[in-house]
């Protein structure tokens, strides 16, 4: 187990020079109610008081009421300033638009709320002169478990690093909310989503094997798979480099 007190200072301090060095008067991140979040919420506020957590509900009814109240928990208990974003609406307007063009898939639909959230969250950061704080963690991105320019884009991200067991070490260590540590992982985009049955794996399975312990050979296809097929999201953008 790592060294948490440690962590704590060391990542915000981590954070504190990302806003020298940028010149940002803020943060700004999506308080989505979930265990990432939680965590970058509270390093975040310790770093900078002028640290705003966004709430953005996108059509699934888990948004609305489990989500939302625990993300109001979260910033209740650490202080941090709350506001609203309704994309639901957004979404029926995009999906109509675009539905008149192509057939939307279900995968495509599913990844239109994170995009959407993240255009929202560097509209308000735009706006106000902060950066965006990214809530990824090293076993999705290991999977390539996130959405490309959506949840996958930030300015900088304090928890990268960290697995999901770790993320729940850290959250312990902090006391956060009993809410945030028990419910299951989901990315919330649609109602019953979560995100150990959407992989067909467990989190735990996921860190024993990035510690190089010993899974399931079926497991083992399962994350090597995931990992393989989602390479394009962790590779920089591919361009033509012309003769000079």
């Amino acid at each position: 187990m790592r060294d948490y007190e440690a962590q704590f200072k060391n990542r915000v301090e981590f954070i504190k020079a990302v806003l020298a060095e940028s010149g940002a008067q803020g943060i700004v991140y999506g308080n989505s109610g979930g265990k990432d979040s939680a965590l970058v919420g509270i390093l975040c506020k310790a770093a900078c008081d002028n640290t705003l957590g966004i709430i953005m509900p996108c059509s699934s009814k888990r948004n609305y009421f489990q989500d939302t109240d625990d993300a109001l928990i979260v910033a209740k208990k650490y202080g941090i300033e709350t506001r609203t974003v309704d994309l639901s609406p957004v979404k029926a307007a995009l999906t109509s638009c675009a539905g008149a063009a192509a057939s939307i898939t279900h995968a495509a639909d599913a990844n239109i709320a994170p995009r959407l959230r993240m255009t929202a969250l560097y509209t308000i950061a735009a706006s106000e002169g902060r950066l965006v704080a990214g809530t990824g963690n090293r076993s999705e991105a290991y999977m390539g478990y996130f959405t490309k320019w959506g949840d996958g884009a930030h300015d900088f991200n304090p928890i990268a690093d960290l697995t999901v067991t770790e993320i729940y070490e850290f959250l312990r260590w902090l006391k956060a909310p009993a809410c945030i540590i028990e419910k299951a992982p989901s990315a919330g985009l649609f109602d019953g989503q979560t995100d150990e049955q959407e992989m067909g794996v467990s989190y735990s399975t996921i860190d024993s094997y990035l510690a190089g312990k010993a899974v399931s050979p079926e497991e083992a296809a399962i994350i090597e798979g995931y990992h393989k097929r989602s390479e394009h999201k962790r590779s920089s953008i591919k361009t033509f480099q012309g003769e000079n």
